[in-house]
């Protein structure tokens, strides 16, 4: 091996040796939005800091939380700046991050009363929604299948970014439906589903999997750990792996909707 070859992996050595040394080995330092249920919490009921409980259990260190509100600037005043070292739930494919293997796949939901004809829709294309009053956050994906099926021009819009300390639009959505002032929603279904289980019992949450044209309405979520971290990833993917039952566990109880990684149908939990 010549010196070169020799340098350059103790230059490499080193550099993993240096980032893994910014993860804390005394807590489970979590990035966080205080008031973002249903996936997370300061009072700590979210699913996610269940799932954040789980995985420092599994670490043997205790939980600890740098709060900032999910928005602009999140990662960037959160894990960047090494006050946490892992956000417990990140879309794949991400760039702010490195993403660790997904742990879960949803998709979005078509919530309606259990009780309405809009109850048996199982896809934004099915005739029944014509001239239906549905609401939808702006500028998400389901809004370009609602404008190919012409149901935009009686949609009702929410806003997508927001503080969650002061605005809740799928609460306000799902508050508009309850008062009769729309006639179905449209939720992230980890944000959706979770809500009608907890709050709107006479509600149906339907996974919408049956969308074959673009854009795609499932996604798959991951943690978020700093780029260059590829031990603390390692780590983490094998924390999900060995523990994925007993994940999936805490988000069936939660409510989030669970489908298999193609996105064509619902993943059996043994629930």
């Amino acid at each position: 091996m010549g010196l070169a070859s020799v340098m350059l992996g103790l230059l490499a050595f080193t550099a993993q040796a240096q980032t893994s040394d910014l993860v804390s080995k005394h807590a489970l330092r979590v990035c966080a939005d205080p008031a973002n249920l249903p996936m997370s919490s300061k009072d700590g009921t979210g699913y996610e800091n269940k799932i954040a409980d789980l995985i420092g259990e599994k670490l043997d260190l205790p939980v600890r939380y740098e709060w900032y509100p999910m928005a602009t600037g999140f990662v960037r005043n959160t894990l960047k700046p090494k006050k946490c070292d892992v956000i417990i739930g990140y879309a794949q494919g991400h760039e702010l991050v490195l993403n660790t293997n997904h742990y879960l796949t949803s998709t979005f939901v078509l919530i309606t009363p259990q009780d309405s004809p809009l109850a048996q829709v199982t896809s934004l294309s099915d005739q029944t929604l014509k001239g239906a009053r549905i609401g939808v956050i702006a500028g998400t994906p389901p809004a370009t299948h609602m404008a190919r099926n012409g149901l935009i021009g009686k949609a009702k819009p929410y806003n997508l970014t927001v503080d969650r300390r002061y605005e809740s639009p799928a609460e306000n959505m799902l508050d508009d439906l309850q008062n009769g002032d729309i006639d179905a929603a449209i939720l992230w279904g980890p944000i959706g589903g979770p809500l009608v289980k907890q709050q709107h019992a006479d509600f149906a949450a339907i996974p919408l999997v049956e969308e074959t044209l673009p854009p795609r309405l499932y996604y798959r979520i991951t943690m978020g750990v700093r780029q260059g971290e590829k031990v603390w990833q390692r780590e983490l993917n094998s924390l999900i792996r060995r523990n994925q039952d007993e994940i999936n566990a805490i988000l069936a109880e939660a409510g989030v909707p669970l489908i298999n990684d193609m996105g064509t149908g619902l993943l059996d939990v043994g629930q």
